[in-house]
C-alpha cells in the first residue's frame, strides 16, 4: 500500500507520499493477534497513527475495505494517513491523527462507559475494553499524564495500553531504561503491568547450556547497539556475540548452532513479535483492570531498514521492495490479492477470518433517539444580569424539571465548577462516582452553599486543572451514542482563555465530531480586575475558525436562553446538519431587555444577528457590536442619533455563523446558484453605498472586521489587539477605544462630513439607550 503510493501511483505535484513502512511493521504482529484473536466486538481501540495502513489491511482482509480506497492510500478519496472516524469509510473506533490524543481518549471512553451503565443504560449490550496501541516516542505526551490521574481518581477499569517499545523515535534512538520508568509510573497508578520482551524463540535458546549468559546481554544491551546489529544482520550479531561472550563456552556454542539466519531471527524475536506470547499475555490479562503491555519490537521489523535510526519516515527503494515481494512469496501483479503468499488454503483463511469473534457481528457504531428539547424552555428575567449568571439559572431550571433530556446532560469542569455558575446545577443533580461519597460538611451540618455528594446517579464530572482532560473527556461523553448506543448532553465550563490550553484537544474532539456544549467564562477584557493572564482576546477567531463548532455570543439572557435551546438540538442533529457548541460568555451585570420572544427573533439570534435599531434610507453609520460592549454601543448610538437620525444599530449573536453563512452563499453563487444569500447579506442590503460601519467587540477586532466586505461597506474594526491589564471596566475599555466615547469617535472618522457634537460626553452609566430593546 505505501509502496504503491510512493513509486508506483502517479504523482504529479511531485510531493512526498510518505507512510511510515517502519513503524507499521514493528505493530503488525500485534494488530494482528488483537483483531483476529483476543478483540471482541464491544471492543473499542485506538490505533498508533503510524500503524494505520495496518489496520486498513486487516480490514480489507475482513471485507470491509476496498481495494481501491487503499491503492489511492493518502490520495484524494482515500484511506487515509491516519485512522479517522470520519473521513475512513472502515471500522474506526477513535481518530488517531493528532499525536497521543487517542491513547488518552480510550481513558475517558472508559470512564463515560462506566458512566452510562451506573445510569442503568446499554445494560444490555456486553461491557466491551477500551484499548490503545502507543508508540514509545507518543508517550513523551503530557496529555497522556493528566488523563493517567483522572483515571485514578476515577477508578479506571477495563482498559488495554499496549506500548509498541522499539526504542526508536522520529529522531533517534530513546534513552536507556526508559521502560523501567514506565512500569513505575503505571504501577503508582494502580494499572497492572505487562512486559513482553522474549518471545519463544528466545524463550526456547534461555533454556540451552548458556541461554542465561545471552538473556543477561539482551537485558545489558543499549538500545543503540540493539539497533545498529539488528540493521546490519546475522553477520553482525554473530561477530559481536563472539567477542562479548568469548569468556563462556556454552554461550558461543549456543550462538555457533545457529545459521547467520536463524541468528538474525532469534536476536530479533522479541515479544512484540512473538504469536504465542502475544495470544498468552492477552488471554492471561484481568480484563477489569486497567493493563499495560510494554510490548518489546523492531521498528521496520522483517524489512530491509530494520532498525536503523533514520528510519522512522524512510521508504523501500524499488528494488528492495521487489526483495521484498520475492521473500513474502507473494507474485509479480498480485499484490493485491489479500491471501497471496500464504502456505494454507484461501478457503481456510477465509473461513478463520469470518469466525473471529471480532468480525462476526455487523456494524460497531450505534445510534440513539434523539431527545425533545423543553418548548417552555427557561429564560430567567431579571432587571440586571450577567449571561454567565443567566447560564447557571437556565441549567439550575432545567435540574429541577422531569423533561427525558434532563436525564442526559453531563456537566464537567476543571475545578471551575463553582465559578463558572455550576453550582446549582450540581447540588440538584449531584456528583457522579462509582463508590458513594457523602459531603462530610453537610452530615457536620457545617453551613455551605454548595452539596458535593458523590453517586453513581450523580451529573457531573469533576476534574483537575487540566483543559486538555476536559475536552478529551467532552470528545468521550459526545461520542457516547455512537460508541455505546445511549445518548448524552455534555455540557463543560472553563474560563475562556484557557480554551488554548485545550486547543489540540478540542480540535481532536470535533474532528471525531463529538458532540457537545461548552460554555467558557469569564471572556475578554470585560473580566478587568484579573489582568491579561486571565483575559482573552482571540477566542471568538478559534471559535470561528474550528470546523465542526459553532460559536455564539450573545449580550442578554434571553439571546442565551434561544441559543442554548437551539444548542441542544444541534448536538444531536446527523451529520453537517448539526455539531459542537461554543458559548463565550461574561461576568458583567448588564440591564436586560423585557421583550417578548417572537419566532422571528428567535430565528434571527440563532442565524446570527439582528437589527436592535435597523437603519433608514440615508444611514451614513452603522454600529454593529457582539457580547458585553453591547451598553457602550447602545450608547454611542443614542448619542449619535442627536446628529444622524438614520443611523443603525445590529446586535451580533454569532460572528462564527454569520461569516459561515455568508461563505456558503458565495460558494453557491459560484457554483450556479445566482439567489443564493444569506442572513448578513440580507440584513446589510439596504445599506446605502456611502455608509460606514463600526464594530465594536471585546476580542481581536478581526471578528467582525470582515463585515465591510460583504457589500463593500467603509469598516472601522474595534477590539483588542494587546494584552490586557488591571482596572475597572470603564478604564479598559476607555483604554481600547470600546467605550461610547471611542465608538463615536470611530463613526466620525467614518463619516468626517457629519461630526457629532461632544459637549457633556463621557461615560454615564445611566444613559444605556435601553429605549431601543422595547
Amino acid at each position: 500500500m505505501i509502496h504503491n503510493a510512493n513509486h508506483v501511483r502517479p504523482n504529479h505535484d511531485g510531493m512526498k507520499v510518505g507512510g511510515h513502512q517502519a513503524s507499521s511493521a514493528s505493530l503488525a504482529t500485534i494488530l494482528t493477534a488483537l483483531y483476529f484473536a483476543a478483540l471482541r466486538p464491544e471492543d473499542r481501540v485506538a490505533v498508533k497513527p503510524h500503524a494505520g495502513p495496518v489496520f486498513h489491511a486487516i480490514q480489507y482482509l475482513a471485507g470491509r475495505q476496498t481495494r481501491e480506497k487503499l491503492e489511492n492510500f493518502r490520495g484524494y478519496g482515500g484511506v487515509q494517513s491516519y485512522p479517522s472516524r470520519t473521513k475512513d469509510t472502515d471500522d474506526v473506533d477513535f481518530s488517531t491523527g493528532s499525536v497521543g490524543l487517542g491513547v488518552a481518549q480510550t481513558l475517558f471512553g472508559s470512564l463515560v462507559r462506566d458512566y452510562v451503565r451506573a445510569h442503568g443504560w446499554g445494560l444490555d449490550q456486553p461491557e466491551g475494553r477500551m484499548v490503545a496501541l502507543v508508540g514509545d516516542a507518543e508517550m513523551d505526551e503530557g496529555n497522556i499524564f493528566e488523563a493517567l490521574m483522572e483515571g485514578w481518581k476515577h477508578g479506571l477499569r477495563r482498559t488495554w495500553w499496549i506500548i509498541d517499545y522499539n526504542r526508536q523515535s522520529l529522531d533517534a534512538v530513546i534513552r536507556e531504561g526508559l521502560y523501567s520508568r514506565f512500569e513505575e509510573i503505571f504501577k503508582s497508578f494502580g494499572w497492572d503491568v505487562v512486559v513482553l520482551k522474549y518471545g519463544s524463540l528466545m524463550d526456547a535458546a534461555f533454556a540451552e547450556p548458556g541461554g542465561a549468559r545471552l538473556r543477561t546481554w539482551i537485558d545489558t544491551a543499549p538500545n543503540q547497539l540493539y539497533a545498529a546489529l539488528t540493521f546490519q544482520g546475522g553477520a553482525a550479531w554473530r561477530r559481536r556475540l563472539t567477542q562479548d561472550l568469548a569468556d563462556d563456552a556454552q554461550a558461543l556454542a549456543l550462538v555457533e548452532r545457529r545459521s547467520d539466519d536463524e541468528l538474525a531471527a532469534l536476536m530479533g524475536n522479541l515479544g512484540g513479535h512473538d504469536m504465542v506470547n502475544l495470544l498468552k499475555a492477552f488471554e492471561a490479562a484481568d480484563n477489569d483492570r486497567p493493563t499495560v503491555f510494554i510490548a518489546y519490537t523492531v521498528k521496520g521489523y522483517g524489512l530491509p531498514l530494520a532498525g536503523h535510526k533514520d528510519n522512522h519516515s524512510g521508504l523501500l527503494t524499488p528494488a528492495q521492495a521487489e526483495l521484498f515481494r520475492d521473500k513474502a512469496q507473494v507474485r509479480a501483479g498480485r499484490e493485491w490479492e489479500p491471501f497471496e503468499g500464504l502456505n494454507l488454503p484461501e478457503a481456510d483463511v477465509r473461513r478463520f477470518i469470518e469466525r473471529t469473534p471480532f468480525f462476526t457481528s455487523g456494524p460497531r457504531r450505534y445510534a440513539a433517539p434523539t431527545l425533545a428539547v423543553p418548548a417552555d424552555f427557561p429564560c430567567p428575567r431579571q432587571p440586571t444580569l450577567s449571561t454567565q449568571a443567566g447560564f447557571g439559572m437556565i441549567l439550575n431550571d432545567l435540574a429541577r424539571s422531569d423533561a427525558p433530556i434532563a436525564e442526559r446532560i453531563v456537566t464537567t469542569s476543571p475545578d471551575v465548577t463553582v465559578s463558572t455558575n455550576l453550582g446549582g446545577w450540581v447540588n440538584r443533580r449531584g456528583l457522579f462516582a462509582r463508590e458513594e461519597l457523602r459531603d462530610l460538611f453537610r452530615s457536620e451540618r457545617i453551613p455551605s452553599t454548595f452539596n458535593w455528594d458523590f453517586s453513581t446517579k450523580g451529573q457531573h464530572l469533576e476534574l483537575g486543572i487540566a483543559e486538555m482532560n476536559l475536552f478529551l473527556l467532552l470528545s468521550a461523553l459526545g461520542l457516547s451514542d455512537r460508541l455505546f448506543g445511549e445518548r448524552l448532553i455534555p455540557i463543560g465550563t472553563l474560563y475562556d482563555p484557557f480554551i488554548c490550553r485545550g486547543l489540540d484537544a478540542l480540535n481532536y474532539a470535533c474532528y471525531q465530531d463529538a458532540r457537545f456544549i461548552i460554555a467558557a467564562t469569564p471572556s475578554g477584557v470585560t473580566l478587568a480586575p484579573e489582568g491579561g493572564a486571565h483575559q482573552s482576546i482571540g477566542t471568538p477567531l478559534i471559535g470561528m475558525s474550528q470546523d465542526g463548532l459553532s460559536t455564539f455570543e450573545p449580550a442578554y439572557v434571553d439571546e442565551l436562553s434561544v441559543i442554548l435551546a437551539h444548542a441542544l438540538d444541534h448536538v444531536q442533529r446527523e451529520g453537517k446538519d448539526g455539531g459542537s457548541v461554543y458559548l463565550r460568555l461574561s461576568t458583567r451585570q448588564i440591564a436586560q431587555p423585557q421583550r417578548p420572544m417572537t419566532p422571528e427573533l428567535n430565528r434571527a439570534i440563532v442565524e446570527g444577528a439582528y437589527w436592535m435599531r435597523e437603519p433608514g434610507p440615508n444611514a451614513d453609520v452603522v454600529v454593529a457590536y457582539t457580547g458585553a460592549v453591547a451598553p457602550e454601543a447602545i450608547e454611542a448610538i443614542g448619542l449619535m442619533a442627536e446628529d444622524r437620525r438614520d443611523i443603525g444599530l445590529l446586535a451580533i449573536t454569532s460572528a462564527d455563523r454569520l461569516h459561515g453563512g455568508w461563505s456558503a452563499a458565495q460558494r453557491a453563487r459560484e457554483a450556479g446558484d445566482h439567489d443564493a444569500s444569506s442572513p448578513i447579506e440580507d440584513l446589510l442590503a439596504g445599506l446605502p453605498s456611502h455608509c460606514g460601519i463600526v464594530t465594536v467587540c471585546d476580542a481581536h477586532p478581526a471578528t467582525l472586521g470582515w463585515l465591510g466586505s460583504v457589500h463593500g461597506h467603509r469598516t472601522r474594526a474595534l477590539g483588542v489587539e494587546r494584552f490586557g491589564q488591571t482596572g475597572t471596566v470603564a478604564d479598559l475599555y476607555r483604554h481600547y477605544g470600546l467605550d461610547a466615547e471611542g465608538i463615536v469617535a470611530a463613526a466620525t472618522a467614518l463619516a468626517p462630513e457629519r461630526p457629532i457634537r461632544m459637549r457633556g460626553f463621557g461615560h454615564r452609566p445611566g444613559r444605556t439607550g435601553l429605549k431601543l430593546l422595547a
